[in-house]
């Protein structure tokens, strides 16, 4: 645990804050660099598709750890979970971890990549000043969409497991069962946001997609105090919905040249992820105080800024 105000007095709440940020950007990781991997690999009729198929992967590490977190409330008294529970799920995802890390070590460089090394189009110096010099408009745009991306996963897949028994007292079992449906149909949503995003472009995917999370997690999160009895219905709908985040990496590959692509989305998504990702959790409980309906009202507003977000996108993007 991080020491108190009361032992390092103002040092205490800078401290979190620099560690919620480093989660952030640990959630994303290696995220942006895998869609670009797998973008290069596949014919650009079918990008959308894999794409989304490996956020759908993505997505299921999360289904496994909500699976751990319903197990664990349901073998263990709330003392016990707070006392040990929660250290063998964390020593758990660790070795997952490094078992990632030494798996990574097999992969090799994209046909795109070797053919640009092979032709000598590779940008001369770092990749990143080309992206911020070159690329600026995508680079928002793509900060954007991550922005988006960020309130379907940080705050309605991650977050709300965690505030609805806080808010509505509802059972913690109950809630835990409710948001693994909720990311099971996510990782539903990923495969088929991402083939529709191959079939009728990314513009209306995204567009229609976020519009619906964000009225569906609306819906959701208002119906509560009347009865918790669409819980498990209801959330299980947003999470399918929430899965128009595997279409988004449709549009973010697409919006830098192959030279900068894997400097420019990894830029964009990683920094986006790390600011929104790891202060949403802090400050939105902050807000709560003084109106509890702020994370529905929070991912509604961000739905709107990635759904402007995708319609600054280039028109050849727009398709897909």
């Amino acid at each position: 645990c991080l020491p108190t105000y009361e032992k390092i007095g103002i040092a205490a709440p800078i401290l979190l804050l620099l560690m919620r940020i480093l989660q952030g950007a640990a959630v994303g990781g290696e995220v942006a660099g895998a869609w670009v991997f797998v973008s290069e690999h596949v014919p650009a009729r079918h990008v959308g598709f894999a794409c989304g198929t490996l956020t759908a992967g993505l997505t299921t590490g999360i289904l496994l750890g909500s699976l751990a977190g319903t197990a664990m409330h349901a073998w263990l008294s709330p003392d016990d979970v707070l006392l040990y529970g929660w250290r063998v799920l964390f020593i758990v995802g660790g070795v997952f971890g490094i078992i990632a890390m030494l798996l990574r070590q097999w992969l090799h460089e994209t046909p795109v990549f070797a053919e640009l090394k092979k032709r000598k189009a590779l940008v001369q110096g770092l990749p990143l000043k080309a992206v911020l010099l070159q690329h600026p408009k995508s680079t928002a745009i793509s900060m954007l969409l991550t922005w988006a991306l960020t309130a379907g996963i940080i705050v309605i897949i991650i977050m709300t497991p965690n505030l609805l028994p806080k808010v509505f007292h509802l059972a913690p079992s109950d809630v835990y069962v409710a948001g693994s449906t909720a990311t099971f149909g996510l990782s539903i949503g990923c495969v088929v946001a991402g083939w529709l995003g191959d079939k009728i472009g990314a513009k209306p995917v995204i567009f229609t997609g976020l519009l619906l999370m964000a009225a569906s997690y609306y819906v959701l999160y208002t119906s509560l105090p009347a009865s918790s009895d669409l819980l498990l219905p209801l959330y299980g709908i947003t999470g399918f919905f929430v899965g128009v985040v595997g279409c988004i990496p449709l549009v973010l590959v697409n919006l830098f040249r192959a030279q900068v692509r894997f400097s420019g989305v990894s830029f964009s998504y990683n920094l986006a992820y790390a600011i929104f990702g790891g202060l949403t959790p802090v400050i939105l409980p902050l807000l709560m105080k003084s109106n509890v309906q702020m994370p529905p009202l929070y991912v509604v507003a961000v739905s709107f800024v990635g759904m402007a977000a995708v319609l600054m996108a280039p028109r050849s993007i727009r398709a897909g």
